[in-house]
């Protein structure tokens, strides 16, 4: 096998790996995106809270497209997620700043994806233009020698 053949071979074997990253960041960058939007509707609903007071009424989402009418029992009282499904009680500025600290955080993850997504990409753009320069000169040596 020359050394051609086993660039080609080790080319294909690289861009088959870098395809699967590839789609493995879109799908991360994906679920980031998702946490982010749900982050900045959580935002603009504590804004929103800030400004009613106690006893405003609410329409509060169930799911499916349902509410359910409820009153605001205190506009300075927030009940937090704060991961492994535990959730903890904060000021609305603390609530605020806690949803703030994550948007940025996801943010930054975000971006660090899209990144290494562009990289990959690149790459796997580079290993097909290579690809297909070994393939004509493989075409070639094969029309050549008559195999």
């Amino acid at each position: 096998m020359s050394s051609d053949e086993e660039t080609f071979r080790r080319l294909v074997v690289e861009l088959r790996i870098l395809e699967g990253t590839a789609d493995a960041l879109q799908t991360r960058v994906a679920l980031v995106s998702s946490a982010l939007t749900e982050l900045m509707v959580a935002k603009m609903t504590l804004e929103g809270l800030e400004k009613e007071k106690t006893d405003a009424p609410l329409f509060v989402p169930i799911g499916g497209g349902s509410y359910v009418e409820a009153k605001l029992g205190s506009e300075d009282k927030v009940i937090v997620g704060v991961g492994a499904g535990v959730a903890i009680e904060k000021t609305m500025k603390e609530a605020k700043d806690n949803v703030d600290t994550r948007i940025a955080e996801y943010e930054k993850t975000k971006t660090s994806y899209e990144q290494q997504l562009r990289q990959v990409v690149e790459k796997i753009q580079n290993n097909r233009t290579e690809l297909q320069e070994l393939s004509a000169k493989l075409g070639e040596r094969e029309k050549t020698s008559g195999v």
